[in-house]
């Protein structure tokens, strides 16, 4: 088995080098706590991506999603933003106020409605605006780490990692996130790890974390040798399975076999993660609700009917997804086959871009606060 650097972000170390991708509505502290349980503490474990302009107004939807459970040590937090100031102004928020230990800026959304402001993965084009925020966010985090996320770069044409690499080492950002496909991809294709390779013989100064088509432990063990990267990033492959974080502890510890939970175990989990959302919403109803999105992920693979699928669709209480879950042949075993993609699978998208954007990539005029909007991506 190949012995891998613990990855140091700042003072905090990650051993297993394993790091939970934000995604919004997803990676709340209900989902980080299983993710967390499974993984016997081990990994760090990113909220979901902040609107800056959203935490600086004291948002209360957003005051909400940045509330860690006490047993979150480091506290991680991703932080969007477009305009340096209020970027700045919400990573001193965060230091004055101790409302997390690290401190994470997102590059990679690739949704329309935020590239078309100039926002997400179209940002990194616009060099000196990445500069002026990475160069905020740094000043403002005093002994906080500063780290990033980002994509290739725009499309095929448009390629903007290695430049926005070198201005990161530059502005004291502490390690990079790389998802190995461009805004066009959004999540279609197969993830460029070549691209990560590139990047970390391009910034040795820092850590460069890998993300992209990790579905298994033994991906993300396949990332770090064929690409020399020093973490990686974890993202839909944990959806409905997030007992995966447990098997990248086995694969990097060599210590024992992977998990393949039969469907009454992932029943359980089901309820125990629906139990856990109404809990943090502070309703059951609401907690049940919150969880539909995440039923055709557990059940992924399993032998369960259209209308019963229809059915876990519409619970609205704990009891009422139980008696459901109960009907089920709860004896069935893991599916074959069942480890492998799910999530968004669209690619090929064009990119909805401010117009003239792509004129002058130091050219920073038409970037606008209305770029930040509650969304996610990466």
């Amino acid at each position: 088995m190949t012995a891998f650097t613990p990855l140091a972000i700042g003072p905090h170390i990650v051993q297993p080098p394993v790091v939970l991708a934000p995604m919004a509505g997803i990676t709340n502290a209900p989902f980080r706590t299983l993710c967390r349980e499974f993984s016997g503490g081990k990994g760090l474990f990113v909220s979901e991506m902040i609107t800056t302009r959203a935490l600086v107004e004291r948002n209360e939807k957003t005051m909400q999603l940045i509330r860690f459970d006490e047993t979150e040590k480091p506290r991680s937090i991703q932080l969007y933003g477009v305009d340096p100031v209020t970027v700045g102004k919400a990573v001193r928020m965060i230091v004055d106020e101790d409302l997390a230990d690290h401190i994470d800026l997102n590059f990679g959304c690739p949704v329309p409605k935020v590239t078309r402001k100039g926002g997400g993965s179209a940002l990194p084009y616009k060099r000196p605006l990445l500069r002026a925020i990475l160069n905020e966010a740094v000043t403002n985090a005093g002994d906080l780490p500063v780290t990033m996320k980002m994509r290739k770069g725009i499309d095929d044409d448009h390629i903007t990692y290695l430049d926005a690499g070198r201005i990161a080492v530059e502005e004291g950002v502490t390690a990079i996130a790389l998802h190995g496909r461009t805004a066009a991809q959004h999540y279609g294709g197969t993830a460029d790890w070549d691209a990560i390779a590139r990047l970390k013989e391009h910034v040795p100064e820092i850590p460069v974390l890998g993300n992209g088509d990790i579905w298994s432990a033994d991906d993300a063990l396949r990332m770090m040798r064929e690409t020399g990267c020093d973490g990686v990033v974890v993202g839909r492959g944990c959806l409905g399975r997030p007992w995966l974080f447990g098997d990248l502890v086995a694969g990097f510890e060599g210590t024992g076999a992977y998990a393949q939970p039969g469907l009454r175990e992932v029943a359980d989990a089901m309820v125990r993660h629906a139990r856990l959302l109404g809990e943090w919403l502070g309703d059951e109803a609401r907690g049940v609700i919150d969880f539909r999105k995440h039923v055709a992920w557990y059940l992924k693979g399993f032998a369960v009917g259209s209308e019963m699928r229809k059915k876990l669709a519409i619970t609205s209480s704990l009891d009422e997804l139980r008696a459901q879950l109960s009907e089920l042949d709860l004896d069935q075993p893991w599916p074959v086959g069942a480890d492998g993609p799910r999530g968004r699978t669209s690619g090929n998208n064009r990119v909805v871009l401010p117009d003239g954007w792509l004129k002058d990539p130091y050219d920073c005029a038409g970037v606008s606060e209305d770029a930040e909007l509650d969304t996610s991506g990466g």
